[in-house]
């Protein structure tokens, strides 16, 4: 693409004169539209009876069009075009639209240098060239140019065959003719051509015959084809028997096709209704099944909080317990030995942790030891010892009944949270 190419084709489309003005900024992209509508009015211009497509729509119809002006212009002006260009519809399509313009560019000059014209003139302002008057001469041109061309292929093939020929031709005239020969062949010839007159005039009369038969299956085409109207007529006219039942029942089925539509379309709406209120109960099952077994895990952890915090309370209070028990041991070892030296007559049980007196049969209480005060001193004194290990007994006792209180309580929960799940 140049701009001389360019400025060339609209100052040439101007000349012939085009409908609308051509920049030339119209061919910096592609623009199909206008080299479809160019390219129609140039075939027209030189063909007004040519027939082209006109639809450019699709790709499909595009393509077409491409090819049946290239073809157009290939077989009734010798014009070979670049499809591929112009389907690009751009500077390059503008060298394609150039030849066509330049052809019918030329022939306009032509015609207006034979009218003599003035040159300035012709510059200056625009001729209108009209190929419609002249489409019958441009007929016979291209008769007369086909013609040439055959001529033309016929004499060459002649001339090639000129070398054997002369020598015949020679000979033959070389050769003295006799009269016999001459009216034997003569004859001959004449025999020829009379066959050949019989058989033209027998193809003649075949011809007669056969158009007067197609004429006579053209007639009983015509009648039949009149006689099948006139029954599609008859049978249009008249109503068939089952026809008002037949919309009766038409309008039936369109009730119930209404009643099916409805029914199908709440059906539709209820069961993706059905699936949200499943989906939303779901949601609420995971979220307390989570919550019951954060719960779960929570209280196991508390109970074995719990479950430590209490053996460390067992194992405080057992050496509480081994601690008392020393101090007892040293209290009863410092005290015992010396009432069992002043009383020598009780016999003290340790394993069951009472005092036994021995007396006589009659009640009184045998007087082996040195004083009564001294007696009553001794009993005094385990009595507060056998106190003292009751009451630590007691709350021996009474821990681990408290402790396993505590602990039966907690199973009870967690029965009731196990429950729960």
């Amino acid at each position: 693409m140049s701009y001389r190419d360019l400025r060339n084709f609209t100052e040439m489309m101007r000349a012939l004169g085009y409908v609308r003005l051509i920049s030339m900024e119209n061919f910096r992209n592609p623009n199909f539209p206008l080299v479809a509508e160019v390219l129609k009015w140039l075939v027209k211009r030189y063909d007004p009876s040519a027939d082209v497509p006109g639809d450019t729509d699709t790709e499909q119809d595009r393509i077409i069009f491409i090819k049946s002006v290239a073809e157009f212009m290939a077989t009734k002006a010798h014009i070979k075009l670049n499809t591929k260009k112009l389907y690009q519809a751009d500077g390059y399509a503008v060298k394609e639209l150039l030849k066509v313009t330049s052809v019918l560019y030329n022939a306009m000059k032509t015609n207006t240098a034979d009218k003599g014209d003035n040159a300035d003139d012709e510059e200056s302002a625009p001729v209108s060239f009209d190929v419609s008057s002249r489409i019958s001469e441009l007929k016979e041109a291209r008769r007369l140019a086909s013609e040439i061309t055959s001529k033309g292929a016929s004499l060459y093939d002649l001339l090639g065959k000129e070398v054997d020929l002369r020598e015949q031709r020679t000979l033959v005239i070389a050769k003295q003719l006799e009269i016999n020969e001459v009216e034997t062949s003569l004859g001959h010839s004449i025999k020829a051509v009379e066959n050949e007159i019989r058989k033209t005039l027998n193809m003649l009369d075949n011809v007669a015959s056969d158009e007067a038969n197609l004429e006579a299956k053209i007639e009983k085409k015509r009648n039949e084809l009149e006689r099948n109207q006139k029954r599609l007529q008859t049978l249009q006219s008249v109503r068939p028997a089952y026809m008002d039942e037949y919309e009766k029942l038409e309008e039936d089925l369109q009730k119930l096709y209404d009643a099916y539509l409805i029914r199908f379309r709440n059906l539709t709406y209820l069961e993706s209704q059905l699936e949200e209120y499943n989906r939303v109960e779901q949601d609420k099952f995971e979220e307390t099944e989570a919550a019951l077994k954060q719960m779960a895990n929570k209280l196991k952890s508390e109970e074995k909080q719990n479950f430590f915090l209490d053996q460390k309370d067992e194992d405080e209070s057992g050496d509480e317990e081994s601690s008392g028990s020393d101090e007892d041991d040293d209290i009863e070892g410092s005290g015992r030995p010396a009432a069992r030296r002043n009383r020598p007559d009780e016999d003290i049980d340790e394993a069951a942790g009472t005092n036994r007196v021995q007396g006589n049969m009659m009640g009184g209480i045998s007087e082996e030891s040195d004083s009564d005060e001294s007696g009553d001193s001794d009993i005094d004194l385990d009595e507060d010892d056998q106190d003292d290990d009751d009451d630590d007994d007691s709350d021996d006792i009474e821990m681990p009944n408290k402790k396993s209180h505590q602990r039966q309580q907690r199973q009870a929960d967690l029965n009731d949270s196990d429950n729960d799940f």
